[in-house]
């Protein structure tokens, strides 16, 4: 049957998948709307199995809170190019993905990629999307934290976020504190909340580090120990959230900042992700 040019733009309206897509599809479907769909749905799976072993260094952060401030969400969606990730039509799936992540609270990543987005799951919207733009997408990573209050900072390239749960607040808005706190971890990086959150692989790891640094300096042998010793509290104070210096104040820690809001407030847990 006849194509018409009705018939494609009809088509690019329900899926968004470029007019020559669309028309070479309802070629194939012979007009057939639905069977068009699943062609250019199908063409994304082919898509995205044939780009699988690309990289995706590229995308945006995306943050949920929960309206009483006790729960958020984190995901980054990411794709191969900065132009893909700066298109409208990526950064609305996005939103809309983490809209539906924080609706429903999966448990994990798998279980993200499986809550249904209208007719389709995340995972077939996400391929989908790959059948239009001919690059490989991701949902990266997925992250939840909840406290007595938390609060979020994005990096301003949206290539970076950070979740940070607090406890201690008095029950005061304290989103200007945690973002602080946020900004503090996304540009140092830390280890762990404080030393007691510091994996014993790491801490090992460590020791051997300061020992092998104080024998290459030729110090004596029975010193070595208490300056490898020496060396891991240095790097607990570098390295643990609330003992470095404050990006904002480095004349105190981060824990001397939060209690200089609210006296006892503190860091439980924070979740920090980037991308590339």
């Amino acid at each position: 049957m006849a194509i018409t040019a009705t018939d494609v733009n009809k088509l690019r309206q329900m899926t968004g998948a470029g007019m020559m897509d669309c028309k070479k599809a309802l070629v194939e479907a012979d007009g057939d709307f639905d069977k068009a769909i699943e062609i250019l749905r199908k063409k994304g799976q082919k898509l995205s199995e044939k780009r699988a072993d690309r990289e995706t260094k590229e995308g945006s952060v995306f943050v949920r809170t929960s309206d009483d401030k006790s729960s958020a969400i984190i995901i980054s969606f990411t794709c191969e190019t900065d132009f893909v990730a700066k298109n409208e039509d990526f950064q609305s799936l996005g939103n809309e993905i983490a809209d539906a992540a924080m609706a429903n609270q999966p448990t994990d990543l798998a279980a993200l990629n499986n809550i249904s987005l209208g007719e389709l799951t995340v995972q077939e919207k996400v391929t989908e999307y790959v059948g239009k733009i001919g690059e490989k997408l991701e949902v990266s990573n997925y992250e939840t934290i909840s406290g007595e209050q938390v609060a979020s900072y994005i990096h301003s390239n949206g290539k970076l976020g950070v979740l940070v749960a607090l406890n201690g607040t008095g029950g005061n808005d304290v989103s200007e504190a945690g973002k602080d706190v946020g900004m503090q971890i996304a540009a140092m990086n830390p280890v762990a909340v404080d030393k007691d959150g510091v994996d014993q692989a790491t801490i090992e790891k460590e020791i051997e580090i300061g020992k092998d640094q104080a024998r290459q300096e030729g110090k004596p042998e029975n010193i070595i120990e208490k300056i490898a010793m020496g060396k891991l509290n240095k790097f607990f104070q570098e390295n643990t959230l609330l003992s470095q210096a404050f990006v904002k104040d480095s004349k105190q820690s981060v824990q001397q900042y939060l209690d200089s809001v609210n006296k006892g407030m503190t860091v439980t847990a924070f979740k920090r992700v980037s991308i590339g």
